[in-house]
């Protein structure tokens, strides 16, 4: 049985995928490596896993403008997350979602790093607004 969770679009598109959840906020400058997909920095919950061709969920975003830039490389290395869900998405994110064209949704309805959990199997449809746990 899946759980359908509304949400609001960002960038559009759908993928499904495996999920990967932190409760820390994540900067790509400095804290993902672009040619891996490997988060690198060691504060970080994290650190050491590949986020490449995941559904990211993260409560937000932080750090330079930059990031927005590292995230498009990532795509343009095939290393980029196949979907973002934030929490509370922010500027830097959001731009490098929308310009590196990954389906990214934010505010949705629950508490998502505490509902999904690391494997599940989600479906980002940004299009529809809506998260689906299959």
């Amino acid at each position: 049985m899946s759980t359908n969770i509304k949400c609001r679009k960002i960038s559009k598109g759908k993928t499904t995928g495996s999920a990967i959840v932190t409760k820390d906020s994540i900067s790509f400058l400095g804290g993902v490596d672009p040619k891996t997909g490997i988060v690198i920095d060691k504060k970080h919950e994290l650190y050491n896993q590949c986020i490449t061709d995941k559904i990211l969920i993260i409560p937000s975003g932080k750090g330079s403008t930059v990031g927005s830039y590292v995230i498009y490389q990532m795509a343009k290395n095939n290393t980029a997350p196949k979907a973002i869900i934030c929490q509370n998405a922010e500027p830097i994110i959001s731009i490098g979602a929308l310009i590196s064209k990954i389906p990214m949704v934010d505010n949705p309805d629950g508490d998502i790093v505490n509902i999904i959990s690391d494997d599940d199997n989600i479906t980002v449809d940004a299009d529809e607004a809506l998260i689906t746990i299959n």
